[in-house]
C-alpha cells in the first residue's frame, strides 16, 4: 500500500485481513486478497491528531484495531484511544 504525502501508512492485521491508514485524508483501508486491491473503509476517529512529531498509533489487539492519538488541543485533555471490531460490521470507533 504507497503512502501518501509524508509517511508510510500503519499497517495491522486482523483476522488474517491488512488494515492500513491513510492519515493524509485520514481513512482506514482494507486490502481485499480475492481482487488484490485496497479499499477504503473507515474514516479514522475525528478527534485523533498528530501534534508535535508524536504521531498517530495503529495496532491490532485481539479481534480488534486500535488508534492512539493526541487530543487536538495541544496539552489539553488525555490521549485518545479508539477501537473497532471489523467482524462485527459497519464500522464503528469506540472511545475507549
Amino acid at each position: 500500500m504507497p503512502a501518501t504525502s509524508e509517511a508510510p501508512p500503519l499497517v495491522a492485521v486482523v483476522n488474517n485481513d491488512l488494515y492500513a491508514t491513510d492519515y493524509a485524508n485520514m481513512e482506514v483501508r482494507k486490502y481485499d486478497k480475492q481482487i488484490k486491491a485496497r479499499a477504503t473503509i473507515r474514516r479514522l476517529p475525528e478527534r485523533v491528531a498528530s501534534m508535535n512529531d508524536w504521531g498517530l498509533a495503529f495496532r491490532a489487539c485481539g479481534d480488534r484495531l486500535i488508534v492512539i492519538g493526541e487530543p487536538i488541543a495541544m496539552g489539553v485533555g488525555p490521549s485518545e484511544v479508539n477501537s473497532w471490531v471489523p467482524s462485527e460490521g459497519r464500522p464503528q470507533w469506540n472511545l475507549l
